[in-house]
């Protein structure tokens, strides 16, 4: 399915649905709507495309601010009742207890997943795809200060460290924080090629390379 979207991206828009909830990181969901966004203006500016690639969505429980870490607040586009389908789930991390305890939230990512071409997670975002039990016994990564609680907590997977991400095609899972944007411009670069990754982050004054 993952494939099928580096057909369909020369054809329409991509939708991308980016979940937020109480205490999420700010910058795990900040950096990938900040790539696919710029990776949007980008390949309009150079002509790549004509049609933007992405459109990133924002997904709350419920309508109305969001608390996002250290007091920001964020408004986001839909809630679950009203989300539209995507190709793109990405789910980051935070404080994910909120998340983790309300059922109504994990429904949503395991019903989204199950009929979304590719499903991502940044840093602690991991735990709510594994409690949604889209995660079940793959090779995954999250922050380093979480590995060995999710390997605690989730046995069947193997949980790799030192890397910046694990791409198994159709599920894609970061480490921590600012490492979400290298997983989102190596996205780019699988679904709409590493030039247009490479000027992303160019224009994003970021320093990457992808590891593929």
């Amino acid at each position: 399915m993952a494939a099928a979207l580096t057909d369909l991206i020369h054809q329409r828009t991509l939708n991308i649905n980016l979940l937020l909830y109480p205490d999420v990181e700010i910058l795990d969901f900040a950096g990938p709507y900040e790539v696919f966004s710029v990776a949007s203006r980008i390949a309009l500016r150079d002509a790549l495309l004509p049609h933007a690639p992405f459109k990133v969505h924002t997904v709350a429980a419920e309508p109305g601010l969001v608390p996002a870490r250290h007091g920001l607040r964020v408004q986001a586009d839909a809630s679950l009742l009203t989300a539209q389908a995507c190709d793109v789930l990405i789910v980051p991390g935070g404080i994910v207890d909120q998340p983790l305890a309300h059922r109504p939230t994990l429904d949503w990512v395991a019903a989204t997943a199950e009929r979304t071409a590719l499903v991502t997670s940044v840093c602690t975002g991991a735990f709510i795809l594994a409690r949604a039990g889209v995660l079940s016994d793959q090779t995954v990564t999250t922050h380093w200060d979480d590995i060995e609680p999710l390997r605690r907590d989730y046995p069947a997977l193997t949980v790799v460290g030192d890397v910046p991400y694990v791409d198994l095609g159709e599920l894609i899972t970061s480490a921590g924080i600012s490492a979400g944007i290298d997983m989102s411009l190596h996205m780019v670069a699988r679904l709409l090629g590493g030039e247009a990754a490479r000027r992303t982050a160019r224009q994003m004054q970021y320093e990457w390379q992808d590891r593929d």
